[in-house]
């Protein structure tokens, strides 16, 4: 064999023998991976990662918590979106996995018919639905030695909130007592049997709701100091306190305690102020002013765009701007509090305002329209024309609830304010003072709503007697506010750091623009058309007025005349429409085209075109050696 030959073979070998080590080593990367934990979330909203707060509860586990997962995935009939869903819900609990360091076990169980499995998602209580006569279960399980709770069905409309849902019960089944709530309230919320109007006597539902739930204990406005086992303080409607109790709630927010501050600058619900004396007004400015926010208790809130219809007293039913029908548009996206609820009533609000400077988190909840504004809350029972007349947009974004979040200094630097009295006063101030704060030991979470009367039933429940049996039903989603805020809020710090997750459906922004824009055309067309029907008309009646009484019945000649050029324009547009909708299809089209070829085409061109480029440059390559 010539020395060509030779070249030419020894070339051969070393050819085979690289990609027989390029195998290997392929081989062998693809093992090395399959063990080591690389995770790299490239989604926009980094919908595959989870918070901060929730790897640090996962971090701080205790006792091992098993989360089993109950899906129906050999059912014929189980729908291909729930399939997907519930691909991603596998996915994201192996994050939860993987950041729990062995603390987190979940199991997949498929519950086919009449198997253990189907016997076993039974008796947790998972609720499965029915498709095609058959009955699909996507739930999940959660366990911790003797502590167990659920998530009956897997609701795909609720996965933006799937952290926080899955996260919120690790930590419910790590702790089996119940959390407890303070409420101090200057309203009766625990009935009153004093009370002159009928009913009002009663407990409020909402406290009523809370105690399935939590232990809910009242704090007398007479209380010198506050149970160290609260999980949460409710304050609502703090009008007149005074600086013992205002220092008590100082201290127990430094201490690391949260709250949620119902403040009013027009209660409703006040019926002790007397029925001829306006409704009193509340708020804490000597705390808010600490803790970097405010509210004006002689200001309340008007929106124009959302109104709510209320019956005057001259029976007219008016569209009142100050009781604001809050719906979806102004709850804050990725704020837990809020989501999933639809609509809410505040009766005659305040606003709580993000302060210009301010050194501590603010995160706003509920936001007023932009069509909204202040005005003196005496205005509020003027009705509905006068507070339009009167109303000025505010210069500045108003909140009807935000958060606020951080190291909260004391509003009383000098220490607990003076005791006046006999020696045990003077004890219990020196025995303060030794243990005063003036500077938080560790963050708070202070929840600050600008409205008392979405608390009372009237609010949001309508109550029906049927043969001695009372009947509610809900109309808003306010109760389901006070819910959400005292679940968030007794969770701990990191649990509130959870927000709302991104959605995994994004839309198609470019179709949706170009629909916009045909929607404008087609509206512009409209409202030509309308135009074109009342000139036609106001030219009628003219001519009808130029007829005498033996003619009412006829047309005129000039009439028909202008009846015939209102039909010819009506065409006209009517064609325009056309137009507009087949261009519409016809861009949605092109686009979806443009695409297909993109993806299908180019794509494959442009690979194709870099590996001849690369054959090119190697064989000159292998050419010149």
């Amino acid at each position: 064999m010539d020395k060509k030959g030779q070249r030419e073979t020894r070339r051969m070998i070393l050819s085979v023998a690289g990609l027989v080590v390029l195998f290997l080593v392929l081989v062998l990367v693809n093992i090395l991976i399959s063990f080591a934990s690389l995770r790299w979330d490239t989604t926009e909203d980094k919908l595959y990662s989870l918070s901060h707060g929730t790897r640090k509860i996962l971090k701080e586990l205790k006792q091992p918590v098993e989360i089993q997962l109950f899906f129906s995935s050999s059912r014929k009939a189980t729908p291909p979106e729930l399939r997907l869903f519930a691909r991603r819900v596998r996915e994201f609990l192996e994050e939860y996995e993987h950041w729990s360091d062995g603390k987190i076990k979940v199991r997949v169980h498929d519950p086919k018919p009449d198997s253990d499995e189907e016997e076993w998602a039974q008796k947790y209580g998972l609720h499965p639905i029915r498709a095609r006569g058959e009955s699909i279960y996507c739930g999940l399980v959660f366990a911790s030695l003797d502590q167990q709770d659920k998530i009956p069905f897997l609701d795909p409309g609720r996965e933006e909130l799937l952290e926080y849902d899955i996260t919120r019960i690790i930590v419910k089944v790590q702790s089996p007592e119940k959390k407890v709530i303070g409420i101090l309230s200057t309203l009766p919320v625990f009935g009153s049997p004093a009370m002159a109007q009928p009913g009002m006597a009663e407990e409020w539902l909402f406290v009523s709701e809370l105690k399935k739930s939590y232990e809910v204990k009242q704090i007398p406005t007479t209380s010198k100091k506050l149970d160290s086992d609260l999980d949460l303080l409710v304050v609502i409607h703090p009008k007149d306190l005074n600086d013992q109790l205002l220092y008590t709630i100082d201290q127990y927010v430094l201490s690391g305690g949260n709250a949620i501050l119902f403040v009013d600058p027009f209660c409703l619900s006040d019926t002790g102020a007397g029925r001829f004396v306006n409704p009193s007004s509340s708020s804490l400015p000597r705390l808010f002013r600490q803790w970097g926010i405010s509210m004006d208790k002689t200001k309340v809130v008007a929106d124009l765009d959302h109104p709510t219809a209320l019956r005057a007293r001259d029976n007219r039913v008016e569209r009142n701007p100050v009781w604001i029908s809050a719906r979806e548009d102004l709850f804050v996206k990725d704020s837990v509090v809020v989501a999933g609820l639809e609509r809410m009533l505040f009766p005659v609000a305040g606003a709580v305002k993000e302060p210009i400077k301010g050194g501590y988190e603010f995160r706003p909840i509920i936001r007023a329209g932009e069509n909204s504004g202040l005005l003196d809350s005496f205005q509020a029972q003027f009705g509905a024309s006068s507070i339009r007349r009167n109303f000025k947009k505010a210069d500045r974004p108003l909140y009807l609830a935000a958060l606020v979040r951080g190291k909260f200094k004391s509003a009383f630097p000098s220490g607990p304010p003076g005791a006046k009295g006999d020696k045990k006063d003077k004890d219990e101030k020196h025995e303060k003072k030794a243990s005063h704060l003036k500077e938080a030991t560790q963050e708070a979470t202070i929840m600050v709503v600008a409205d008392a009367d979405l608390l009372a039933d009237p609010f949001y429940v309508q109550k029906r007697n049927i043969m001695g049996v009372v009947i509610k039903r809900l109309f808003n989603d306010n109760l389901n506010f006070v819910a959400n805020a005292c679940e968030v809020l007794t969770g701990g710090q990191d649990l509130i750091g959870i927000r709302t997750r991104g959605r995994f459906e994004r839309p198609f922004k470019k179709v949706l623009e170009l629909q916009r824009k045909a929607q404008e055309k087609w509206l512009a067309k409209e409202q030509e058309l309308v135009k074109k029907v009342e000139e036609t008309n106001r030219r009628l009646r003219e001519l009808e007025r130029q007829k005498d009484s033996s003619q009412r019945l006829i047309l005129s000649p000039e009439q028909e005349k202008e009846i015939a050029a209102f039909r010819e324009k009506k065409l006209k547009i009517q064609r325009e429409l056309k137009q507009v909708r087949k261009n519409l299809r016809a861009e949605i089209e092109a686009l979806g085209l443009k695409l297909k070829l993109i993806n299908i085409f180019l794509m494959p061109f442009c690979v194709a075109l870099a590996g001849l480029a690369f054959a090119i440059y190697r064989h000159r390559r292998m050419k010149g050696s």
